[in-house]
């Protein structure tokens, strides 16, 4: 007698991520057009991990990391922005990361320490990106508001490159 395996994403992260990937869009609530691309980009990534699709959750996380330009674009604080692109990225990490997780051992098996640590540390590093952007920000006595979201943006694209 065999056992299927539920290859879904594990609850725990899912929660995670489309809770960063509200919170990145509350964010954005300075700007109603930036706010409705955030939503929609958080039901994407939603819809990508019930679907279990990386392509999806990219996707969303593109549409919400969208709403942050919209809103850099409207002026928005760059405090705001850079939360909302941490958000994003959190999101996207941990909804890939869940994916893959479930794919390989199955929602069923016991995986929730190594979902904590993985979201504490895609979090504390999202955080400590956007603080050190925010810092610089201040240090060069600002510029434009999507100057700190261009500095983070960079910080995780030489994460992603890094990546195993």
């Amino acid at each position: 007698m065999s056992h299927a395996i539920d290859p879904s994403p594990p609850r725990l992260s899912e929660g995670v991520a489309v809770v960063a990937g509200a919170v990145g869009t509350l964010a954005l609530a300075v700007s109603p057009a930036a706010f409705g691309l955030g939503a929609l980009g958080t039901v994407t990534v939603g819809a990508g991990l019930y679907r279990r699709s990386h392509a999806a959750v990219t996707l969303g996380a593109t549409g919400v990391f969208c709403g942050v330009l919209l809103a850099g674009l409207a002026d928005a604080p760059p405090e705001l922005l850079l939360l909302s692109t941490a958000g994003t990225v959190v999101a996207w990490d941990v909804a890939t990361f869940a994916i893959d997780l479930g794919a390989e051992l199955g929602r069923a098996a016991e995986t929730r320490r190594l979902e904590l640590v993985h979201a504490g540390a895609s979090t504390g590093l999202a955080l400590g990106a956007a603080v050190v952007g925010t810092l610089v920000y201040r240090l060069v006595g600002g510029g434009p508001a999507l100057a700190p979201v261009v500095l983070l943006c960079g910080a995780v694209v030489l994460a992603i490159a890094l990546r195993p």
